[in-house]
C-alpha cells in the first residue's frame, strides 16, 4: 500500500495527537469537581492492579514528547547549530519544566495556617511569574521589554519560594523535593531522551538499545534486582525506575520510523514495525502482569509497556485519518491545544486558584453523573478556546 506524500513534510496527526492529549488531560484532572462518576474515569488506587483512563494520559503525553524529539533536533543541525547550542537548549526547557513541576509540587503540602499568603493566592501569582519568565515575546520586540519582564518574573517567583511555608504546625517544612510533580516528570524524560538523542545521533539501532535498557532497568527495580544498589539511589538513579524516559524513548522510536514514510509516502515498513511494536508492548505489559500487576502509581512495567502500546495504536489511527484521509480540519477547534500546550496546561491553576479565593461554585446538580462529566469536557474545551484567544494576541508560554 503507498500512502500519499504529506505536503511540506508536516505531521498534523502529532500535532492533533497532542492537542486531543492534553483535552484529556485538562477534563481527566476536573474530575476533583465531580460527584458520582464511572471509576474507570479517574486514576486507579496506589497498589490496586488495573488502570482507568486517567492512568493513560500522562503517559500518552511522554510519548508525544518523544514524537517531538526528532523533528525538532533534526531540523536545528539542518540549521547548522552545533551540539553544544543544542544541548543548552534541552538544558534550558528541562529546566523550566523541573522549577515548574517543584512549584506544583509542593502546592500539595503547602501550609494555608503557617504562609504568609493564602494558597491560591501564592499558586496564582506562581503562574503569572512563569507567563513573565517563559513568554514568547516577539523577536523583532523592544529587547528591554523582554529582559524586564523576565526580571520581574524571577524576582516574583524567588519571593513566592522565600515566603513559601508548607508541612504542619509540629513540624513546619520550606520547599523540598519529594516527587517532581507531571511538568518534572516531564522536564526529567525530555531531558534524559534529547540527550541521548544528540549523543548517538539519532541512530536508530542505538535508539532501541536505549529503550529496551530504560525497560531492563524498569523491570529489575521492580523484581527487586537492584536493592544491593539502592544506596546510591538518592544520588544518582533513573527518574521514575526508568519508566518515565521509556515512554520518550518509544515515541522517537516511532517517530524515526515515521520520517520516511512522512516525507516519501512509502509507509510498508512503518505499518509494520508500528504493528509489531505495539503487539510486543500490549502482550509483555499482559503477560506480565501477574509479577507487579498494572500500577501508574508505582509505574509497574506492564503499565508502561501497555501504555506506550495504547499510545502506537492511536497514533497510527491518527495518520491514517489525517494524513491519508486529509481529517485534519475535524480537530481545528482543539488546536490551540497542540501548538500552546504549556499555556493550556498552566490556565486552569489560575481558574482554580480564583474560584478558591471567590468561592464560587457550580450547582451540584452540574457536577453529578453524566451531567457532570459533559460540564467537565465542556470546561476543558473553554480552556482551549481561551488559550486560542490568548494564542491571537501573543500571550503564549514558549521553551
Amino acid at each position: 500500500m503507498q500512502a500519499k506524500p504529506v505536503a511540506g513534510f508536516r505531521s498534523y496527526a502529532i500535532d492533533i495527537f497532542r492537542a486531543l492529549t492534553m483535552l484529556l488531560m485538562i477534563f481527566v484532572n476536573d474530575l476533583w469537581t465531580l460527584r458520582d462518576i464511572p471509576e474507570w474515569l479517574g486514576h486507579v488506587p496506589a497498589k490496586v492492579d488495573g488502570m482507568g483512563l486517567a492512568d493513560v494520559v500522562f503517559p500518552a503525553f511522554l510519548f508525544i514528547v518523544g514524537l517531538s524529539i526528532p523533528f525538532a533536533l533534526q531540523n536545528r543541525w539542518k540549521r547548522g547549530e552545533a551540539n553544544q547550542g543544542i544541548v543548552l537548549h534541552i538544558l534550558s526547557r528541562s529546566f523550566a519544566l523541573l522549577v515548574m513541576g517543584l512549584c506544583h509540587v509542593n502546592l500539595e503540602s503547602y501550609n494555608r495556617e503557617l504562609a504568609m499568603l493564602p494558597k491560591p493566592v501564592w499558586q496564582i501569582l506562581a503562574t503569572i511569574a512563569f507567563f513573565m519568565i517563559w513568554l514568547d515575546y516577539p523577536k523583532d520586540g523592544a529587547k528591554a521589554k523582554k529582559y524586564t519582564g523576565q526580571a520581574l518574573g524571577w524576582i516574583l517567583l524567588l519571593g513566592l519560594v522565600l515566603v513559601y511555608q508548607g508541612g504542619t504546625a509540629d513540624n513546619p517544612s520550606w520547599m523540598r523535593f519529594y516527587w517532581w510533580g507531571i511538568l518534572g516528570l516531564i522536564g526529567w524524560a525530555y531531558l534524559i531522551s534529547s540527550l541521548v538523542f544528540v549523543v548517538f545521533k539519532g541512530k536508530i539501532s542505538a535508539m532501541w538499545a536505549v529503550f529496551v535498557g530504560f525497560l531492563a532497568f524498569s523491570v529489575l527495580s521492580k523484581l527487586g534486582w537492584l536493592d544491593p544498589i539502592r544506596v546510591v539511589k538518592p544520588y544518582i538513579w533513573l527518574i521514575d525506575d526508568g519508566a518515565t524516559p521509556a515512554l520518550a524513548m518509544a515515541g522517537i522510536i516511532a517517530a524515526l520510523y515515521y520520517q520516511p514514510f512522512l516525507e516519501s509516502g512509502k509507509s510498508g515498513r512503518f505499518w509494520m514495525t508500528m504493528s509489531l511494536m505495539a503487539a510486543a508492548c500490549l502482550g509483555f505489559g499482559w503477560l506480565t502482569r501477574p509479577l507487579w500487576g498494572i500500577h501508574k502509581i508505582g509505574s509497574s512495567p506492564s503499565w508502561v509497556t501497555i501504555c506506550i502500546g495504547i499510545s502506537i495504536v492511536f497514533f497510527c489511527f491518527l495518520i491514517w485519518l489525517v494524513e491519508l484521509k486529509g481529517k485534519k480540519e475535524w480537530f481545528k477547534l482543539i488546536k490551540p491545544a497542540g501548538t500552546s500546550t504549556l499555556t493550556c496546561y498552566l490556565l486552569p491553576y489560575i481558574h482554580y486558584g480564583l474560584l478558591s479565593i471567590t468561592g464560587l461554585a457550580l450547582p451540584l446538580v452540574w457536577r453529578t453523573g453524566a451531567l457532570g462529566i459533559l460540564k467537565s469536557l465542556i470546561y476543558a474545551l473553554m480552556i482551549i478556546l481561551i488559550t486560542g484567544l490568548l494564542e491571537r494576541w501573543r500571550i503564549r508560554l514558549k521553551i
